[in-house]
């Protein structure tokens, strides 16, 4: 319905994305109602509040290894995808809808940080993460300058990389719960090591991929001079979530095993391998994260 409305307020009777000449005057009636009917679905699409009410029951009952692509490659195409047209399309015009988007984006740090925290399973828990996640890549749509170019190829990388690392984990473990993580370090250490290392990066701790991308995308807010108190909302946003990110870790590390904790996890060396070469990618990614952003130009 959106694109319809769009492409009957066009003049030029095009769906060519580049061709709407909406000059910088107000927009018509018709297409502004357009434009909104797109936000809401491209908001849909990459589970940005309020529209986020599919995706924890979809992650959750969905098998593991679906799941782990919708959250990553899913989301990160729709972001792309959202950002190119809104830019294309409508950048000329973005102090017009540039508040609405400051609103999707408070609501997805707020309502996917503070669900998670009550989360009892990983996997339901990694699904409002990934609610979280969205509000911060919201950040490249609210600025649309280089530095949100920057951050959310970095972001896309650094996201993408940890998420499915503690996906790959998960589907080792027979219990999805905290609890199921207790003692992990005792009978599975490069799971334990990498998984941390994962969590720490989702978390935005320092040397790690995770970090220097939420860096660049509040950086892109700041430099965009507008509504610099979302900023300082998501950095608080950002330490809710070491709450429940950190509670995986603690049961990890600081807990006991259960008596019935399986000891015979059947992990190869070669998945081993992988989940060591994704957190180093992590690590690399956070000390240098050049190496990332240079693809944006090179």
């Amino acid at each position: 319905m959106g694109i319809a409305l769009i492409y009957g307020g066009n003049p030029l009777g095009s769906f060519y994305i580049n061709m709407l000449e909406l000059g910088t005057g107000q927009m018509p009636v018709m297409i502004a109602a357009g434009l909104v009917l797109l936000v809401v679905a491209m908001s849909f699409k990459v589970s940005a509040a309020p529209f986020h009410f599919w995706a924890a029951d979809v992650y959750d009952g969905a098998p593991t290894v679906f799941t782990s692509f919708m959250a990553t490659i899913v989301k990160v195409a729709g972001f792309i995808a959202f950002i190119r047209l809104f830019q294309v399309s409508f950048g000329i015009i973005q102090h017009q809808w540039q508040m609405l988007i400051v609103i999707i984006t408070a609501a997805t740090l707020l309502i996917g940080n503070v669900t998670a925290v009550f989360q009892q399973s990983v996997k339901r828990m990694l699904a409002y993460s990934s609610i979280a996640q969205a509000g911060f890549m919201m950040f490249a749509l609210f600025a649309l300058n280089n530095t949100a170019k920057e951050g959310l190829i970095l972001y896309a990388l650094a996201y993408s990389v940890a998420t499915m690392g503690l996906f790959a984990i998960l589907v080792k473990m027979n219990d999805y719960t905290i609890e199921g993580f207790n003692g992990l370090y005792k009978y599975q250490p490069v799971l334990a090591i990498t998984g941390a290392i994962f969590l720490l990066s989702l978390t935005g701790i320092p040397l790690t991929a995770g970090f220097a991308a939420k860096f660049y995308m509040l950086l892109a807010a700041v430099r965009d001079g507008h509504q610099l108190w979302l900023v300082i909302f998501a950095v608080i946003c950002a330490a809710i979530s070491a709450v429940y990110y950190f509670r995986v870790i603690q049961a990890i590390y600081f807990k006991e095993p259960a008596r019935e904790a399986t000891h015979t996890m059947d992990v190869s060396g070669n998945f081993k391998f992988l989940l060591i070469v994704a957190a180093a990618i992590i690590i690399v990614a956070g000390v240098v994260p050049s190496l990332v952003i240079d693809w944006l130009y090179y």
